[in-house]
């Protein structure tokens, strides 16, 4: 589950992680207060407009700016509120439509009062898969072209392993600090930050933190000033303050629709619709499909009980994706009965009433023939088979007409 930024701040600022202060804000006249509450409360007398939108690159689409009196406040709060905001990661990237901006947070400026003095590093957490570990990557070249200097120049991102069972020990701290090239005050102050940064990933059960641009400021103290957040949704049952942050406005519809219905569903790029009973013949039909020259076009796991009810939501749901050309399903009948399946299918048809694309249907286990027999005399336009390869070789001449 993401987080917004000023929801990731809130959450480091409770484990005493320093981070650029801000108050949020939905409309101008929000934008206004916090404008003022910026000025005389943190200090600052410019502050920072950014766009609150789970998608990472805000400054190169504009929903990042500097403002310096309170026209320029109002000017720039007025423009982005209600924006489609275009970034390289928002969907389609800068040609696609962009996310529409509902809230904005209004910060303080912490390269103030010398942003030549000001140096930019970068900082993340995750699980290393590989080894099991939690890993800590961080690079000298912090901001906005992070993506290109791991790109280009890979040996200046650096990786730090750290044990579950023991920690981040401080020796660890140190050594990323002397990597960093830090010394004096700021070294000791990124220590005590990378140790309270790591106590924050730990006790929210996040599965990322992202720290960039992480900044040693003129006066030598180290400052977030952004901050992805990624929490475990497995884990939020442990953190109920945390699962109330969640913004449904943010996510996919189609992924809320299936998150409703309990569907495991993943949206991809492709042009054959699939739905498939159990995670791992999930991915031997997308790798079936792959094989036979088309592409995917989502990750749609119905569980065990693929009835009808559960099979007319599935098939609404990719429905939806006008690049699908055809669907295939492919069920395995070891918990459910191949027949029991055949029949929801057709019922789920018949209640979706025409659809446009060729449904292929291919199940395997239990009652399989008789599955495959009350599919082709149904007088619907649904191909059976039984095997996988004959499967794929109707989806490949479905997508060749």
């Amino acid at each position: 589950m993401n987080l917004h930024e000023y929801q990731g701040k809130e959450l480091l600022a409770s484990y005493g992680v320093a981070v650029q202060r801000g108050i949020v804000a939905e409309n101008v006249e929000q934008a206004v207060e916090a404008f003022h509450k910026v000025n005389n409360e943190f200090g600052s007398s410019f502050a920072v407009v950014k766009a609150q939108i789970h998608a990472g690159g805000r400054g190169k689409g504009g929903g990042v700016k500097l403002v310096k009196n309170l026209d320029e406040l109002k000017s720039e709060a007025d423009r982005i509120l209600g924006m489609y905001l275009k970034t390289p990661q928002t969907p389609g990237g800068m040609e696609g439509p962009g996310k529409l901006v509902r809230k904005i947070f209004i910060a303080e400026d912490s390269y103030a009062p010398d942003f030549a003095a000001c140096k930019e590093f970068y900082i993340s957490i995750l699980l290393d898969r590989t080894s099991g570990k939690n890993v800590i990557v961080y690079s000298t070249q912090g901001g906005m072209d992070i993506e290109k200097v791991a790109e280009e120049t890979p040996h200046l991102v650096l990786k730090e392993l750290v044990d579950p069972m023991l920690g981040l020990l401080p020796f660890q701290g140190r050594k990323i600090a002397f990597n960093l090239g830090l010394s004096g005050k700021a070294f000791k102050e990124f220590v005590v930050f990378i140790d309270k940064l790591y106590k924050a990933y730990i006790g929210s059960d996040a599965s990322l933190f992202e720290i960039n641009p992480l900044i040693r400021t003129g006066d030598d103290r180290m400052v977030a000033v952004d901050a992805k957040v990624s929490i475990d949704e497995n884990a939020l049952y442990r953190h109920k303050d945390l699962e109330a942050a969640y913004d449904k406005l943010e996510e996919d519809p189609a992924d809320l629709e299936a998150q409703e219905a309990d569907l495991n569903y993943v949206k991809l790029d492709g042009n054959v619709g699939c739905m498939v009973n159990g995670a791992g013949l999930a991915m031997a039909t997308m790798d079936m499909i792959k094989l036979i020259g088309g592409a995917p076009a989502n990750f749609l796991d119905v569980g065990g009980t693929a009835d009808a009810a559960r099979v007319e939501k599935a098939l609404n749901l990719i429905l939806k994706d006008q690049s699908v050309k055809a669907i295939l399903i492919n069920i395995f009948g070891g918990i459910v009965r191949c027949d029991r399946v055949a029949a929801g299918v057709i019922e789920a048809y018949k209640n979706i009433g025409n659809i446009p694309v060729p449904i292929i249907v291919r199940l395997q286990g239990t009652n399989a023939e008789i599955a495959k027999k009350m599919i082709d005399e149904s007088g619907l336009k649904v191909l059976s088979a039984i095997e996988l390869k004959e499967a794929a070789e109707q989806v490949s001449k479905a997508l060749a007409v």
